[in-house]
């Protein structure tokens, strides 16, 4: 039996990956076909047009990988009924929104509200926040209609915070992968076989496409590629984590996602500050902020993922997982490169030439 649980999770993982990176040329040679490039300007760091469809090969690779295990995972592990259709549902609603937005930009306030229906689809189909974990023991189910409004907020607000991250080559991708990964992880090892099924599967069509997105990029996942990761994400997190009868089970989501959740927390806070709107783009993300303090893309993109992992890391641990350490520590890892690698760059930066 765990011969056989081996394969199917390589196959969960394998599947979206080799269709999604299959499928990548394809999309690249249809994205310059139809015009939809990403053009250089002053707030983005990229140099020439990008390609911005990725989304689609995400999209289309995570689905067929969904499909094939619907044919190879026995039915009582691996059922369509239940929340599994509310995060397909909701998830491909969220797509099209991001995809139409590529294509032909939206009103931000139609956008965000598409994204609100995309949630309430979603919560009507099962995904629901219905309880919290009590730290002190037991659960707090919540009342009224304080369940619709927080599941909505939070597939929302995490749906987003993906997006505002997609700032440099791999990021976004990068951090939906550890995120995915360590929820996957999770729900594999408290006996959520569908939620860790679908979160690998999300894994493995996020490695596919980082192939052909990490510096120097040649093609962006768009709106289409970052809403849809975002909302997924925000789901599997609902269904395979929050529902942990555990002490501080609330607290996992908030760790995986963490560096997002926090980034983006912060550049509404800025905005607001400087009465802006908030969703106004700006150069204030930690990004921005990694790259104006002497880092390239590559190693900007390394450090945030060494946040992410050291979070991911302290969530397993939470969670009870074995190797949960040894995350966070590598984790550690890719912070001191980064920081390693930013104070001898300055040191180079600022000590004169033997000629001078």
């Amino acid at each position: 039996m765990a011969e056989d649980w081996l394969l199917i999770v390589a196959f969960a993982i394998m599947a979206p990956w080799l269709a999604t990176d299959i499928l990548i040329p394809w999309v690249v040679r249809l994205a310059y076909k139809i015009g939809k490039v990403d053009a250089p300007d002053a707030r983005k760091v990229h140099t020439v047009p990008i390609p911005r469809l990725g989304g689609i090969a995400i999209f289309v690779g995570f689905m067929g990988g969904i499909g094939l295990m619907q044919w190879l995972v026995p039915g009582e592990l691996f059922s369509l009924d239940g929340p599994l259709r509310g995060i397909l549902a909701g998830g491909t609603l969220m797509f099209l929104v991001g995809v139409v937005d590529d294509l032909r930009p939206l009103n931000a306030k139609l956008k965000f509200g598409l994204q609100i229906v995309a949630a309430l689809v979603a919560y009507a189909l099962g995904v629901r926040i219905e309880f919290l974990s009590n730290p002190w023991g037991g659960l707090y189910f919540l009342p009224g209609l304080a369940p619709i409004l927080l599941t909505v907020f939070w597939l929302v607000g995490i749906t987003n915070t993906i997006n505002l991250i997609d700032g440099l080559d791999g990021l976004a991708g990068g951090v939906s992968l550890i995120a995915a990964g360590t929820i996957g992880v999770i729900a594999l090892q408290t006996n959520q076989p569908i939620a860790g099924l679908v979160a690998l599967a999300l894994a493995g069509s996020t490695i596919g496409f980082l192939r052909y997105n990490f510096n120097p990029a040649k093609i962006f996942m768009g709106d289409g590629g970052a809403l849809f990761l975002g909302f997924t994400l925000a789901a599997i997190s609902i269904m395979g984590v929050l529902k942990l009868i555990v002490a501080m089970a609330f607290a996992l989501p908030l760790l995986i996602l963490g560096v997002p959740i926090l980034d983006t927390a912060f550049a509404i806070l800025r905005r607001l500050v400087k009465g802006k709107p908030i969703f106004s783009p700006d150069r204030g993300h930690l990004h921005h902020r990694l790259l104006d303090a002497g880092l390239d893309q590559r190693r900007a993109v390394l450090v945030i993922y060494g946040f992410c992992l050291v979070l991911g890391g302290a969530a397993l641990a939470l969670a009870g997982v074995e190797g949960g350490h040894t995350v966070l520590v590598a984790g550690g890892g890719f912070l001191a490169y980064g920081v390693y690698r930013w104070i001898r760059s300055n040191r180079q930066a600022t000590t004169p030439s033997k000629g001078e």
